[in-house]
This record gives C-alpha cells, sequence and structure tokens, in this order.
C-alpha cells in the first residue's frame, strides 16, 4: 500500500515587495549622494579677522601752519619822499624818507629799484647798484618793522661828474620808486643828476634808529 502523506504548505513569496524595497533604496542612495557630491563654482570668500584688542583708527593730514607776524608793506601803503641832500666832492647823497601810511603794522628789507625820469615822465638812461663804496649805502641789509605812521629810510648816492664822453648829465625831475620784493611802484619827485648813463648807487632800507641813522644827509 502506498501512502500518500500531504506536504504542509510553505510561505508565500511576496516578489512585489523585494522590488519596492530595492527601488526605494536606489531612490534614497541618490537623494543622499547627489548635494554632497555636487562641486561649488563659487569663488571661497575670503574673511580678514582684526586681532583683539587693536582699534583702527584714520588720521587726518596735518593742515599748513598759518603764517603769524606782519607782512611785507603793500607799496600802495607806504609814502615816499626826499627827506635830505648834501654833496661834496663831485658825491651827492639823498635820503629818502619811506613812511608807512596802512593801519597795520608792516616789514620792508632789502634793496628798492629805481627809474629816473624826465620831462614829460620820459625815462632816463638808468644804472642801479645795490650797496656800492659809500659809507651811507655800504650798510647791511636787514628787516625793518614799521608800526603805522613809522618813517625807515634809503640813501642814494651819485656822482654829477661827466665821465668820459660825456658833457653833462641828464636831470631827472622825477623817478620811479620800486619796494624792495615788489613788483609795482610809486613816483616821487626830486631832482637828480647822475652822470655815468645815470648810474645811482642804492642802499638797503634803515631803521629810523640805530648806527646807520648817522648816515642819513641833513634834512631839506
Amino acid at each position: 500500500m502506498v501512502t500518500i502523506g500531504h506536504r504542509r504548505p510553505g510561505p508565500v513569496r511576496r516578489p512585489t515587495l523585494v522590488v519596492g524595497a530595492v527601488v526605494a533604496g536606489a531612490l534614497l542612495a541618490a537623494c543622499s549622494s547627489g548635494p554632497t557630491a555636487a562641486t561649488s563654482s563659487t569663488a571661497p570668500r575670503t574673511t580678514t579677522s582684526v586681532p583683539a584688542g587693536s582699534t583702527t583708527s584714520t588720521t587726518a593730514a596735518p593742515s599748513p601752519p598759518t603764517p603769524t607776524g606782519p607782512t611785507r608793506c603793500p607799496t600802495t601803503g607806504l609814502a615816499v619822499s626826499v627827506s635830505g641832500s648834501t654833496g661834496a666832492a663831485g658825491t651827492l647823497e639823498t635820503t629818502l624818507a619811506v613812511r608807512n601810511t596802512t593801519g597795520a603794522t608792516c616789514v620792508l628789507g632789502g634793496y628798492p629799484g629805481l627809474q629816473l625820469l624826465g620831462s614829460g615822465g620820459a625815462l632816463l638812461p638808468t644804472a642801479v647798484v645795490r650797496k656800492g663804496s659809500y659809507p651811507f649805502t655800504a650798510m647791511s641789509p636787514s628787516t625793518v618793522t614799521l608800526a603805522p605812521g613809522q618813517t625807515a629810510y634809503v640813501n642814494l648816492g651819485y656822482s654829477d661828474v661827466p665821465v668820459g664822453t660825456e658833457t653833462t648829465c641828464p636831470a631827472a625831475t622825477a623817478f620811479w620808486f620800486t619796494p624792495p620784493n615788489a613788483t609795482d611802484h610809486l613816483t616821487v619827485t626830486a631832482t637828480l643828476a647822475p652822470c655815468n648813463h645815470g648810474t645811482v648807487v642804492v642802499s638797503p632800507v634803515f631803521p629810523a634808529t640805530g648806527p646807520d641813522t648817522q648816515t642819513t644827509a641833513p634834512p631839506s
């Protein structure tokens, strides 16, 4: 007799769930690897750090110093006139008074300029020599401070003896006076007849008091 036994049924396989799990795992791997594997094309940002305890400040450029003290006497603030004159042995000296007519203290220093004028304001030959060898023109230059109304002096020296082919020396009735370090001038009425083609020796400006005042010509 053949006995036929009954086999217990085995578990049922569910291939659909396995396939779903594989697909889900692939999707999860793709999602997780995308952002982390990507390479950024943006340049790295540079950050400058300031050490702890330090400060940053901006220092302004220093301002130029403000000029102090009196300035040069303006030409328009001066009055020039003949103070005195004298002469001996063909040498003549003329002293000019230079007065500060402004309301402020100012300074003068150095040698003035000169241009002789004839009748009607015609320009005459003029040769200006600074300092020269006359004792009344050979003093050293100095800065003279003039308060309002104060006066400084300038000496002029020249020869009235004709030189070379000269027979006479043209007489000037006035001259232009250019203060030291100025470009404009004043017209001064005076009678001068310097020979040697109008050669005039000029002194520097000197004060009304001091050792140089002894060279001032007698008052006119």
